[in-house]
């Protein structure tokens, strides 16, 4: 099973070697078999299972770990458990009984004896351990559990014996068996359940430092390459400095992660679980630069992370160019926004050395716009003996999820306990849309919203309420004295369809036998944009990889728009052949078909079911030609030929890892052809050539600018250098300076000036203002030997405000902008008197 786990919203991520069998456990799904081996891939980054902090500095913490599993459904309990948890232990790994002891849960006297009996410990090294009861939440399954310790030796307790029990690594848990023998109700009475079960797990990196004598996860075989790749580029070695092998560890364990999280297609993003595999990259990232890294690493660790375990796991090697890609770009993006955020992280600490606190705006701040985790930020400041206003963060974070909230379209005031109430007395609205543009219905309920709009529901209705990506429908209720104009269908609660709209004329009244119909044309153009949605997603994954997953899409009736997993734009070529493959699709005008059966009949016959979409016991699974089997609950085209043409119309990254496309169809399509050629027309006539020589006109065009751009820039690097030696240097308390007050100069234009400055002066200060209407541009530039007297950035940081402005930089170099150029003289003398005071 992947990481993420299918049909369980509750979990970002599989954290447990049992996840997938939670419904099994809790009879809500039956299975075919009553017992069942695993190994099973999971993650521990977030939640109460988090070991982020403790990953790299202890033996045994992990975010990426494998956990051995064996189960029964009723088919086995107790004694048989604990009989191959002893034979698999001392037999088959030949684990030395004389190291090995048992804990117990004190009621369990069941277990106690038979660990008695089956193994051959003595009674005192059979525990108990009022810990041992394991349990699904505050309800439901439960039961007392038994763990299996392994004694690694007096050298891992100083040399001296201690007792079983003591904090340490000496005596180390490796196996878990649990036996879920009772349902606790919600007042803690505990039922036994009519069929037991067994649940138990084992972390493999554990069993597997144990068989190879290893004292630590990080020094077997599942580590020691990757380990090994890193020290090599860092020129280190392991094992000779504490604080460089945390950073080797930590590298290690956060590449493996973040190789299995890309290749199960989870990419870098600021929330969700792209800001798991985020926060993961960036700490190992972190870590890095302890090394001395300045630059991408990662990438190769992770190379190595698909060279070590892909016998394992063949889709690392499948999905490898991906992996490369993602994590080179994270890289390089880190990278750029490292320096910015670190630099807002100093300032933070230089204005608040008072309280050796980063208030929680700032830290909120470097999340939001420079996309530091957390507790990378915690650690950068804990670093310099500074803290983090957490709880801050936290209110600066829901203050930016309320806003999202506030501006959402689905949002509304209305108590849906109204709701709840209709749907009580009349049962759920029975939805007709399919088959039927129009219905013969009744009024329930008749609402307004408070916003000028009203509310209806109806007990049937052919309006498709929005949903999965598709828009609700839109149309008209009418009687023969009133006629209500619906502009949009929602699904307020499940089961209930809710028509907003106003009236044109009349009104109804609750009870009132009306007349729905769906707007036709609207309904026909969203059924064109919907099935041709499902021939993209398709033509996508063929054309770019089985990386492509849906990320989200709108389906309305003038366009479509469709987000997907994927690392960098279409290239021309594979934009043309996307198109290519679903416009031969639609002229081939197969028939669409839509079957409705369970779930599990649909995954079986290759359907594509999306992690967070929700599905009941029948589904719809819609086939599009034989490429394209998905299930989905929106209406479409009887046959493809109906789309009639396809045209994308724009390609755009919506976040790191994700792209965006948009495209029309049939008439909406054709017109954005023929909008495309009467432009490539009129350039056409612009430039007085025919329109196939537009391209090569152009390019010459460019060519040509570009050259006498050139032109103009060396001369304006001329007219510069010709100013700053021009100007003459001041003697100002001993301190040679030169200012310049200048016009329309920016950003790397200055900062030539003042090189040329600096090796004029030889040993000075110098300040460069720029009045470029309506800003101002400064630059304070100091000879090396002047430094610890006169810091750029603090010169910077005193002077920008006299300009309306803030800047910062190094202690030789430091640029601010501003907007008041007309106190450019007032900065000046305040220069100036800097300087004399300094």
């Amino acid at each position: 099973m992947p990481l993420v786990p299918p049909d369980d919203p509750t979990l970002l991520f599989v954290n447990a070697g049992m996840v997938q069998f939670k419904d099994v456990f809790t009879g809500q799904r039956q299975v075919d078999y009553g017992a069942a081996c695993t190994s099973q891939k999971c993650l521990r980054v977030s939640g109460k299972h988090n070991d982020l902090e403790n990953v790299g500095r202890t033996a045994r913490h992990h975010t990426f770990f494998e956990m051995l599993g064996n189960f029964s459904f009723g088919d086995y309990f107790k004694e048989k458990a604990i009989r191959m948890a002893w034979e698999l232990v001392t037999k088959v790994y030949g684990l030395d009984p004389a190291k090995l002891w048992v804990t117990v849960y004190p009621d369990d006297q069941e277990a106690r004896d038979l660990w008695l009996s089956i193994s051959s410990l003595p009674a005192e090294r059979i525990v108990d351990d009022a810990e041992n009861f394991w349990s699904m939440g505050d309800t439901g399954a439960c039961g007392p559990c038994s763990e299996i310790y392994y004694d690694q030796g007096s050298a891992l307790s100083g040399g001296v014996e201690i007792p079983f029990g003591d904090e340490g690594d000496r005596y180390l848990e490796f196996y878990n068996v649990v036996f879920m023998q009772y349902d606790r109700a919600a007042d803690g009475t505990l039922t036994p359940l009519p069929k037991p079960c067994i649940d138990t797990g084992m972390g493999l990196e554990r069993i597997t430092a144990l068989l190879q004598g290893k004292q630590s996860n990080y020094s077997t075989d599942a580590f020691s390459p990757l380990i090994e790749r890193t020290a090599s580029m860092a020129g280190v070695k392991y094992g000779q400095d504490p604080e460089q092998d945390v950073a080797l560890q930590v590298i290690a364990d956060h590449a493996r992660a973040t190789t299995f999280l890309i290749a199960d297609g989870i990419y870098p993003e600021n929330e969700g679980r792209g800001y798991v595999i985020r926060r993961v990259m960036r700490r190992a990232m972190r870590f890095g630069r302890k090394l001395g890294f300045t630059g991408p690493f990662l990438r190769d660790v992770c190379a190595q992370v698909v060279e070590t375990m892909h016998g394992a796991y063949p889709e690392l090697r499948e999905r490898a160019e991906v992996i490369q890609t993602m994590v080179t770009q994270e890289e390089e993006r880190f990278g750029r926004t490292l320096v910015a955020g670190l630099r807002l992280l100093e300032d933070a600490m230089e204005s608040h050395k008072d309280t050796r606190q980063i208030p929680g705006k700032i830290a909120f701040e470097l999340y939001d716009t420079h996309g530091f985790p957390l507790d990378l930020t915690e650690q950068a400041a804990g670093e310099k003996e500074f803290s983090v206003d957490t709880d801050g963060f936290e209110k600066a974070m829901e203050n930016q999820r309320a806003m999202g909230r506030a501006s959402w379209k689905g949002s509304t005031s209305i108590d849906t306990t109204h709701w709840e109430s209709v749907r009580d007395d009349h049962g759920a609205v029975e939805f007709v849309g399919y088959e039927n543009e129009t219905a013969e219905a009744q009024i329930l309920s008749i609402q307004s919203s408070g916003d000028d709009t009203t509310l209806i529901v109806t007990s049937t209705t052919p309006f498709y309420a929005e949903s999965g990506g598709q828009v609700g429908d839109s149309g008209s209720i009418v009687t023969n004295a009133a006629r209500f104009d619906v502009t949009d269908t929602q699904a307020i609660i499940d089961g209930i369809t809710v028509h907003h709209g106003s009236f044109s004329s009349g009104s109804f009244t609750v009870g009132e036998a009306v007349t729905l119909q769906v707007d036709s044309q609207q309904r026909t153009q969203t059924r064109r944009n919907h099935s041709a949605t499902h021939l993209l997603h398709f033509a996508l994954r063929h054309v770019l990889g089985d990386h492509v997953k849906q990320r989200g899409s709108l389906v309305g009736p003038n366009r479509l728009r469709f987000d997907f997993s994927h690392f960098g734009p279409l290239t021309d070529e594979e934009a043309t052949t996307i198109e290519d493959m679903v416009n031969a699709r639609i002229v081939q005008n197969e028939a669409v078909t839509t079957d409705v059966l369970s779930k599990d009949e649909a995954i079986a016959k290759g359907a594509v079911a999306f992690f967070g979409d929700k599905y009941g016991d029948e589904v719809r699974m819609l086939t599009i030609t034989s490429d394209s089997v998905e299930l989905c609950g929106g209406t479409h085209v009887q046959s493809t030929g109906d789309i009639g043409l396809f045209k994308i119309v724009s390609d755009s990254a919506l976040a790191a890892g994700v792209r965006r496309l948009e495209a029309a169809t049939g008439l909406h399509a054709l017109h954005h052809v023929q909008n495309q050629e009467a432009t490539l027309r009129t350039l056409a006539n612009e430039l007085k050539v025919g329109v196939g020589e537009v391209t090569e006109r152009v390019l010459k065009l460019k060519d040509d600018n570009a050259s006498m751009r050139a032109t103009v820039q060396n001369l304006q690097a001329k007219e510069r250098a010709k100013g700053v030696s021009a100007a003459a240097p001041k003697d100002i308390n001993g301190t040679s300076v030169l200012i310049m007050s200048v016009s329309n100069v920016k950003g790397g234009d200055l900062r030539d000036m003042s090189d040329k400055a600096r090796q004029r002066l030889g040993s000075g200060v110098v300040l460069i203002a720029s009045n470029n209407q309506p800003k101002v541009a400064l630059l304070v530039a100091v000879t090396d030997d002047l430094t610890d007297r006169f810091a750029a950035g603090k010169l910077i940081g005193e002077l920008a405000p006299i300009v309306g402005g803030r800047g910062g930089g190094r202690p030789d170099l430091a640029q601010a902008g501003g907007s008041e150029p007309d106190q450019i003289p007032s900065l000046i003398a305040a220069f100036e008197s800097i300087i004399a005071n300094g």
